[in-house]
């Protein structure tokens, strides 16, 4: 037997909106994702809202529920109280294309930026080898769906659109930081490169990208942290700096 639910859902496109409120029937076992279905089905034909594999895996339907950014088909119904108001907005960190949808190109520029894996001289595919624990050390970080609810949760952008230019994000932190941790990559400048370009400094480790990552990754523990380091030790460390110019001095 189904029950009533209030739901509050954010209408509107680029030049502004508003909330609108909605009551419609939920059943035993839905996500979120379900009822924003059946109100388009009945109540609302032209609710735009973006999905896929409604299964936890594509990171299509990303949005915010009750202010916290979720995935949609991952958040369920039976987690609210049966007379609680539930209120479904856009990501607020990407610009609005209407109602639920958002554009995220931003972080698909930010994706080209970064250099690619460079395979060790000498070694052609399927020669590579690894041992277990360096595999396991950056798996984590490819279980990433690409929801950018860390992206949208970043203060750093989502207060300050300015700072778009210059910061990546956690979620190509951690691409950064997955590709220096690889003992087979051949570059020797991502630490630079997210100091440099990636603007790795601005981010002041509150972990709430860790907090919303639907794939537990530890983004802030294990990869964010672990980057900053390798730049200090890089860039800052008096006796690697010491070495470089000796280095440079000797070759020159």
């Amino acid at each position: 037997m189904g029950r009533d639910a209030h739901f509050r859902v954010w209408r509107g496109d680029a030049s502004g909106g508003d909330l609108r409120d909605y009551t419609v029937e939920v059943n035993e076992g839905e996500v979120v994702l379900d009822i924003i279905h059946r109100l388009q089905a009945t109540q609302a034909g032209d609710l735009a809202v973006r999905w896929n594999c409604k299964a936890g895996k594509c990171g299509s339907c990303s949005a915010e529920i009750n202010g916290r950014p979720r995935l949609l088909c991952m958040t369920r119904m039976s987690t609210f109280q049966p007379d609680e108001t539930i209120t479904v907005t856009p990501m607020r960190a990407f610009p609005v294309i209407r109602d639920l949808v958002t554009d995220v190109s931003f972080n698909y520029r930010k994706a080209r930026q970064i250099p690619a894996f460079a395979p060790p001289p000498g070694l052609a595919p399927g020669e590579y080898r690894m041992q277990q624990v360096d595999v396991e050390r950056s798996q984590e970080f490819r279980k990433c769906i690409e929801c950018f609810l860390c992206q949208n949760v970043c203060h750093v952008t989502r207060d300050h659109e300015e700072n778009k230019t210059a910061f990546a994000g956690p979620r190509f932190l951690i691409r950064a930081a997955e590709l220096d941790m690889h003992p087979l990559d051949a570059r020797t400048d991502r630490a630079a490169f997210a100091r440099e370009e990636q603007g790795i400094g601005l981010c002041n480790i509150t972990k709430c990208c860790t907090e919303v990552c639907p794939e537990h990754i530890k983004i802030t523990d294990n990869g964010i942290i672990p980057m900053k380091e390798r730049v200090v030790d890089r860039s800052y460390d008096p006796l690697v700096w010491l070495g470089t110019k000796l280095f440079r001095r000797r070759r020159d």
